[in-house]
């Protein structure tokens, strides 16, 4: 006779089922949420603070130099100006310099997809597939599995430079790095709470702007929203092409030097050849869409901060409406990240294609991606490829209001909770971020001190470009 239940039902003993590779063993999340709060004894939160500045640290200028290394050389004194424009742009230009010394620095060893560059000008808006405006972290050249921490005092940094260019006094700065761990952390334990599906999904809308306490934002926002919708291929093609003189129809691009040059036969020619690659990349499904555009010209387009000097075109594409499409083939670079993250104790698989790299990455850290994003190679060279003016836009950190700054601070700390919890449980990282704001002080006393090294790099670099040891085109 079988065993009985209270009610007086035979009870019936769980299936025993095979654990499958690729599946949790069991479903329930205590056993991770302890492996974190003992990860505390570890590594406890209040050591987050610490930062040690080696004595062969390379000084900012010969940073700036290694990392100018295989770029287009005519190309690095426009990167070097924008970087030396204040400490918050050097800091953008310099993710590999920040590595170097974060990689000194306690890590709890839990490694999450990163951003690699995740300061505060590389949050954004974009299209989804049907035109909706998704806000989230929007430039990946430097993804890389890695310490979580890293990401998150690189982004407290980035914040208490931007109150400081912005005006904010010294304690609004230190409370605006502090205020987006809160939020990162707080965003964890909500996470950790909905079902998988739930928290996996979560996207960033006015409900996550209330609950990281960035209602004062939605006015900047709408107005950024508002831009971003009508930022679309149609509106740069029609600035920066011109019809082709002559029968038929057709336009191609117009030189505006130095940010936007045609290149050329050859030149143009390698890049529409490897778009058949990319193709390859592509989910079968997109492929009728594009099979309804055909190649027009190509142009070569400088970009960024930190991606001056990367090879980078873009590509016209005309409907039979004659309506644009453009597509951005930009190189894809090495991260500067690996030889820290490896210096750090983690493992760096081997990258097969760095445009791959860049791409998944960004798959692992969005919501919602562009559809058409893919890789390719020309000439010998990854790339990664998406859509140009895809309705992005961003808030601009340096034009914050100073009493915005803390209430953006917050929004980009729970993206960012958001976009790691992709590739680590939530529930891992709720139990050793805590309750308490440990961690959070923490976090902002280490930012306001590599804010300080910062600045102190950027003056450095200044002086050297007023001494004529590095060439610099400012402006541009």
């Amino acid at each position: 006779m079988g065993v009985r239940a209270a009610d007086g039902r035979e009870a019936i003993a769980p299936r025993r089922l095979p654990h499958v590779p690729g599946f949790a063993r069991e479903p329930y999340g205590g056993v991770l949420r302890r492996r974190g709060k003992e990860l505390r004894q570890r590594v406890p939160r209040a050591a987050h603070q610490e930062l040690s500045i080696g004595a062969g640290r390379p000084d900012a200028v010969a940073a700036v130099e290694q990392s100018s290394a295989g770029r287009l050389p005519e190309l690095t004194p426009i990167r070097v100006g924008r970087m030396a424009a204040s400490p918050f742009a050097f800091l953008r230009g310099s993710a590999g310099l920040m590595a170097y010394d974060l990689a000194t620095t306690p890590v709890t060893g839990v490694g999450a997809q990163l951003c690699g560059d995740a300061h505060a000008a590389n949050f954004g808006l974009y299209g989804d597939a049907r035109g909706h405006l998704v806000m989230d972290l929007n430039d990946f050249d430097e993804t890389i599995h890695g310490p979580w921490e890293w990401d998150v005092k690189r982004l407290a940094t980035s914040l208490v430079l931007v109150g400081r260019e912005v005006g904010a006094d010294a304690a609004a700065c230190r409370t605006a790095a502090y205020d987006m761990v809160g939020a990162y952390r707080r965003t964890l334990r909500l996470l950790a709470k909905l079902s998988a599906a739930d928290a996996w999904n979560a996207i960033a809308d006015e409900e996550l702007v209330s609950h990281a306490d960035a209602k004062d934002l939605l006015g900047t926002l709408e107005r950024v929203a508002d831009k971003a919708r009508r930022n679309t291929s149609a509106r740069f093609a029609a600035k920066a092409t011109e019809a082709v003189p002559g029968a038929g129809a057709g336009r191609r691009f117009v030189d505006a030097p130095p940010v936007l040059r045609r290149v050329p036969d050859a030149e143009a020619a390698a890049v529409t050849a490897s778009l058949g690659h990319y193709l390859d990349t592509l989910p079968e499904d997109r492929l009728p869409l594009l099979a309804r555009y055909a190649v027009q010209d190509v142009a070569f387009r400088v970009v960024g901060t930190g991606s001056v000097g990367t090879r980078s075109y873009v590509v016209l594409l005309l409907d039979h409406r004659g309506e644009p499409l453009v597509l951005q083939v930009k190189e894809a670079r090495p991260s500067a990240l690996v030889p820290h993250v490896v210096k750090a104790g983690f493992v760096v698989p081997e990258v097969s294609h760095e445009g791959r790299r860049v791409i998944r990455g960004q798959q692992r850290m969005q919501v919602v991606s562009d559809i058409l994003l893919g890789w390719t190679t020309v000439e010998g060279r990854p790339y990664q490829v998406r859509q140009f003016r895809n309705r992005k836009g961003s808030v601009d950190p340096a034009a914050l209001a100073p009493a915005e700054v803390d209430d953006y601070a917050r929004m980009t700390g729970a993206l960012l909770a958001r976009a790691h919890t992709h590739s680590v449980d939530p529930r891992l990282l709720a139990g050793y971020c805590g309750k308490n704001d440990e961690l959070d002080t923490a976090v902002a006393t280490f930012a306001v001190a590599y804010a300080d090294r910062t600045e102190a790099d950027h003056a450095e670099l200044v002086t050297a470009i007023r001494n004529g040891r590095i060439a610099a085109e400012p402006g541009v």
